[in-house]
């Protein structure tokens, strides 16, 4: 087995050691995979870090596989321009080295970086290994997705079957997967804002595959939640290259891009370009030109609150510029719905007052007439008068007794009225008998 040429040295990311190009890995255990695989099994077995046991992993792979090299990418390549008569031999050897490294990784997860995994992932899909060791790849680069790199996640599609240049199913069952591993608690939010403006960025690229159907453009953009994106700007400048490079999209097939963008997350930069771009249906400008209005009032609004505060305006309450919790908000609605009800009460119960109000009225009118009748009006004045005010003084009782008050009380009030001891009833008395 002939041995290939490697590099002086290998710096990995993150990782401080550098391997020479006279270290005991270009022994001649590595001539032979299978005494490496024995190898690697002795230093588990020693105990030794799981980060260094990658490193050793990532730099046998390297010489084995120059396309997982960071400097190296083209020397495969190379090695089987030069003999074409062995491409079905070499081609069947990448496939037996990817799954036999796959099979030795380190359990620990972060034991390798995401970069060397997705390499490792680009090769396994070109030589079409089983789909197992495919499925633990996708699973540990799901796991350091937030890691990833743009230009390393662009995997072209090796399928006859796919007509896009880069396999953009794939990055959605790994954005998938990532979105999973976020809701059990395993990744922190700030992970899953880098992979939102990953997943962005990565669209805008594939955006520009005429091939690239909306169903999976779709597909791939809303895999994230909502509140991943703390901003929409990558999305929107996706959504537009995508509509850039497919003039051929219905109107209705617009409407359903355009709801992926939530509007009121745009900068003004952003929402100025959406409010003149000609591609986008006319509904979602709208929104675009409410929300930025919206914004707006609520910028004045808060700056009106704060210089009310600052001024010294006795009337000014500064509870109003506090936002308002859901349980003071159902509190006030409570109190607001009681205050309706009393007012209701009171109403009623005015109606109530003036209907006994005009019967009083009514029945003082009838007893003035029979008066007159008997013909004692002009005789006693003086007597009618004071009749007249206890009337009134019963009506103004009644008014205060919510009307309770009755035409008999009011006849019992006269009698007494009548059979009083007073000076001036005496009078009247005697000039009757007179």
């Amino acid at each position: 087995m002939k041995k290939l040429s490697s590099p002086d040295s290998v710096t990995f990311p993150g990782k401080p050691t550098q391997f020479s190009a006279e270290c005991w890995f270009d022994d001649a255990c590595i001539l032979d995979m299978d005494y490496f695989v024995k190898t690697i099994s002795g230093i588990k077995a020693k105990g030794v870090r799981p980060d260094l046991i990658g490193s050793i992993i990532a730099h046998y792979a390297s010489k084995w596989l120059p396309d997982l090299a960071y400097e190296d990418a083209n020397k495969g390549l190379t090695n089987f321009e030069e003999s074409p008569e062995s491409v079905t031999a070499s081609w069947m050897k990448k496939r037996f080295f990817v799954e036999t490294l796959v099979g030795i990784l380190p359990p620990e997860k972060d034991s390798l970086p995401c970069n060397f995994f997705l390499r490792l992932l680009r090769t396994a899909n070109m030589v079409n290994v089983e789909p197992a060791y495919r499925e633990e790849l996708e699973k540990r680069i799901s796991w350091q997705l937030d890691q990833a790199s743009l230009k390393e996640l662009m995997i072209p599609s090796f399928s006859h079957t796919c007509g896009t240049l880069l396999d953009v199913e794939l990055v959605s069952r790994l954005v998938k997967k990532f979105v999973h591993l976020d809701i059990e608690g395993a990744k922190s939010g700030a992970a899953l804002v880098k992979v939102a403006k990953l997943v962005d960025c990565y669209l805008a690229e594939a955006a520009m595959d005429s091939n690239l159907s909306l169903s999976e453009f779709v597909a791939l953009a809303g895999a994230l939640p909502s509140h991943a994106r703390a901003t929409d700007d990558g999305l929107y400048r996706a959504i537009d290259t995508y509509l850039k490079a497919h003039p051929e999209v219905t109107k209705q097939e617009r409407k359903s891009l355009c709801r992926l963008i939530d509007s009121r997350k745009l900068s003004p930069e952003a929402s100025l370009h959406a409010a003149q771009n000609d591609r986008l249906p006319v509904r979602a400008v709208i929104q675009v030109l409410f929300s930025e209005q919206a914004k707006l009032n609520k910028q004045l609004d808060w700056s009106g609150s704060f210089s009310g505060i600052r001024s010294p305006n006795v009337g000014f309450d500064p509870s109003a510029a506090r936002c308002l919790s859901k349980r003071e908000v159902g509190a006030q609605q409570m109190e607001i719905r009681k205050l309706r009800e009393e007012v209701l009460r009171l109403q009623s119960q005015c109606n109530a007052m003036q209907v006994q109000i005009e019967k009083l009225v009514e029945k003082k009118k009838g007893t003035f007439f029979r008066w007159k009748k008997l013909g004692i009006i002009p005789s006693i004045k003086s007597g009618a008068i004071s009749v007249v005010d206890r009337i009134e003084e019963g009506d103004r009782e009644g008014e205060a007794a919510f009307g309770r008050q009755t035409p008999i009380d009011l006849k019992t009030k006269l009698v007494r009225g009548k059979n009083s001891n007073t000076p001036k009833h005496r009078q009247w008395r005697k000039s009757l008998d007179s």
